[in-house]
């Protein structure tokens, strides 16, 4: 009889989105394992974890808790499609038995890519090594390899970004590893969708900020709101960055591997302050449970989530958001994008001027015809 704990899974809709039950009698350790892998929401009315369907893998869930538990996910076998093909199909129990070839992940820590990437780039190589299984990977074309590609975008309809993400996976391999010319595999890749992003209006971000539960989540979101962070970029921010005297907020080693300056709230940093003076963190700005332990991102959702549920806002919000929202409220006061570009530490101008498709500045003056129908008096 097994008696690991259990988990199981189940598919539904809790807050307008299509999402994965994670259902288990409480247990620290899996706690943790979830909060540290996945991108995970408590639901309260549900009574359990739950992870959106577009975010779930179940290879990867299977590998962080085979040994921990017992996964029961039948409950995703016996749904009707398109969920069933999904559960089949995605199912990468394989991975935990294939070795990476030599030196792939020492020259990805030698390369300083950041500890996601690294997951990410193994195992979708891993995939690749699976599917070509007896075969010499350092003899196969570009066209087997564009096949494989291809099979997955017609077969398991992978989204672009992970279509993107397994060819970098698999470039790193030929152009790192084996120091191919770049030209060799230059695999086709698929064209962005042109998403504009989603922001809060102001009156949003402020009845989000209200409803948080203490001042350790309040200064959190208000602090990445007010400076544009991102998830990452706060997680890392030592208490010496805040240069209080300046005004200012040093980000170093942010995406790209560069370091800026952003805005520091005159309001928040009297927060900032209270805050400091309750909790006494060490080294980190915002710590974990342990002193001198780095806050979690999911945590970070947890909290934005929490809060958005309180002020009753109904659109899914995510910490991201807070960013975009930033940047777009700056533009509609009249800031100059060159100024909003260097706050956001975007490389390129054109990043930044995504955000003038979403302002409210120029839009907002334009008279609606509609208005002068209802408004005629003949």
């Amino acid at each position: 009889m097994n008696t690991r704990p259990q988990i199981k899974l189940e598919k539904g809709e809790h807050r307008q989105q299509q999402v994965v039950f994670v259902r288990f009698a409480f247990n620290t350790e899996i706690t943790k394992a979830l909060k540290t892998s996945f991108p995970i929401f408590w639901s309260r009315t549900k009574g359990c974890w739950y992870i959106s369907e577009k975010d779930f893998d179940l290879g990867s869930f299977f590998d962080t808790f085979k040994d921990l538990a017992y996964i029961d996910y039948s409950a995703l076998r016996t749904m009707a499609k398109p969920y069933m093909p999904y559960a089949i199909k995605r199912d990468y129990s394989y991975r935990v038995f294939i070795q990476l070839p030599p030196k792939y992940i020492d020259k990805l820590i030698q390369k300083r890519y950041s500890d996601s990437t690294i997951r990410t780039y193994s195992a979708y190589f891993k995939d690749f090594l699976h599917h070509f299984k007896g075969h010499k990977i350092d003899e196969l074309s570009k066209d087997e390899i564009n096949a494989y590609i291809k099979q997955l975008v017609e077969e398991e309809q992978i989204s672009a970004s992970q279509q993107n993400q397994r060819i970098n996976a698999i470039k790193f391999y030929y152009e790192k590893i084996l120091e191919r010319e770049k030209f060799l595999y230059q695999i086709d890749r698929p064209k962005k969708s042109k998403q504009l992003p989603r922001v809060l209006s102001k009156n949003e971000v402020k009845e989000i900020i209200k409803h948080c539960s203490n001042i350790k989540h309040k200064c959190i979101l208000s602090l990445i709101y007010s400076a544009g962070l991102r998830r990452s970029e706060l997680i890392n921010l030592k208490i010496t960055e805040i240069e209080s005297e300046r005004g200012l907020i040093k980000i170093k080693d942010a995406k790209g591997k560069k370091d800026r300056y952003t805005l520091l709230s005159p309001a928040l940093l009297n927060q900032l302050r209270e805050y400091y003076k309750q909790y006494r963190p060490g080294y980190w700005l915002f710590e974990g449970n342990s002193p001198r332990s780095q806050y979690s991102a999911t945590s970070i959702a947890n909290i934005l989530n929490e809060a958005a549920y309180k002020a009753r806002i109904k659109k899914r919000v995510t910490p991201h958001m807070l960013r975009h929202s930033f940047a777009t409220h700056l533009l509609e006061q009249g800031t100059d994008l060159r100024y909003i570009q260097e706050l956001l530490g975007h490389g390129s101008s054109k990043t930044t001027e995504i955000y003038t498709h979403v302002t409210n500045k120029n839009i907002g003056k334009i008279k609606n015809p509609l208005d002068d129908l209802f408004n005629d008096s003949t």
